[in-house]
């Protein structure tokens, strides 16, 4: 096994794998790496491998695995983490220039013959399970398909004293939110849920979604993997599902993303924009299905279609208008969840009610 050490870990490559291993002395420690230890990445998550020689410390070179969509927790709940504590991140001096540029050669050539990653690929990534946590606020338990936050820290308020617990299934957690050290001495984690916006106070010591961490220690790097862990769990599950559906082992309906899945809102979102940007609606008729209501009359030989009777022309009119409505109801309801600005909403309600 080819190994290369760095100024914050020693990563080795296999072939298969790239383990790497974090650095607990010396002039570089982080409280993050240290909390991980070790950690061993498939190549098969490797997207691409970023080498550039003399960016570093003392003009050493720097090396960043780039992981493909989806696989990097980290990343996805800690973009204000310090570069400096990137678990996927190498530094190194000058003198061991060569060796790393070979190591990021071996990789990327590696990753480019690997076949697609597995959905549990993840979760490798982040602790194992039970994982479990403690601030001065409370505890946090991930484990199997559920986690529990419970408020009895000396610093929590009362209001979450009283309320003591609340448990989720992973399969309700929709996002999470990690937040670094204010100029308070707070961070946070949050979970968001269908109704966590409903519940939100405004102020996390009384968010019944938000685990509080001080300054003391290491907690607010406790609840950062945390946060990475159920990000990697959410992942991991939405992945086999999809998965499975490709397989032909479960039926589309049975494996279909559903409202707790971020995807199935993605879609709803694109799929809301493109039928208000169409330039033809469908109107359900009575008794006659679908049927199509153009903006412009297709040509039929010079003498355009054919008239409607008057009947069914009323009947069309009212089933666009139903339609209409039902567009802009499904527009506010992703207006809602956050995945249309104010801006887009107004936008598109105008158009929909200029056809009516």
């Amino acid at each position: 096994m080819d190994e290369l050490r760095g100024d914050q870990a020693a990563w080795g490559f296999d072939g298969q794998s790239v383990s790497i291993r974090y650095e607990t002395k010396g002039w570089f420690r982080s409280p993050l790496l240290k909390l991980l230890g070790n950690l061993e990445v498939p190549v098969a998550a490797v997207r691409d491998v970023d080498f550039r020689p003399g960016a570093g410390r003392r003009n050493g070179w720097v090396m960043n695995l780039r992981l493909h969509e989806r696989m990097d927790p980290y990343a996805a709940v800690g973009a204000m983490l310090d570069e400096r504590a990137q678990p996927f991140r190498l530094t190194g001096p000058a003198k061991t220039e060569l060796v790393a540029e070979y190591l990021a050669d071996q990789l990327r050539f590696a990753a480019s013959q690997a076949e697609e990653p597995a959905p549990s690929t993840p979760t490798r990534l982040v602790p194992g399970l039970p994982l479990h946590i403690m601030t001065c606020e409370g505890t946090a338990r991930l484990e199997g398909d559920r986690l529990t936050l419970v408020w009895a820290g000396t610093y929590a308020s009362g209001y979450k004293k009283k309320k003591q617990r609340r448990e989720y299934a992973l399969a309700d957690i929709t996002g999470v939110e990690w937040a670094p050290l204010d100029d308070w001495g707070w961070g946070f984690v949050r979970f968001v849920t269908d109704g966590s916006g409903q519940e939100d106070s405004g102020k996390p010591k009384n968010d019944l979604n938000v685990l509080r961490a001080g300054e003391e220690g290491n907690e607010i790097h406790q609840v950062f993997l945390l946060a990475a862990a159920v990000t990697a769990h959410r992942w991991a599950r939405g992945a086999a599902t999809r998965r499975a559906l490709g397989s032909g082992d479960v039926s589309e309906e049975e494996a279909r993303p559903g409202p707790d899945d971020p995807e199935w809102w993605k879609d709803a979102a694109r799929s809301a924009m493109e039928t208000v940007r169409a330039p033809r609606l469908t109107a359900n008729l009575p008794g006659g299905g679908n049927a199509r209501i153009d903006d412009e009359p297709e040509a039929t030989g010079g003498a355009g279609p054919a008239p409607a009777p008057e009947g069914a022309a009323a009947g069309a009119a009212v089933a666009d208008t139903a339609w209409i409505f039902e567009q802009i109801e499904r527009l506010g309801d992703l207006h809602a969840k956050g995945l249309l600005t104010d801006e887009e909403f107004g936008q598109k309600k105008a158009e929909l009610l200029d056809r009516i």
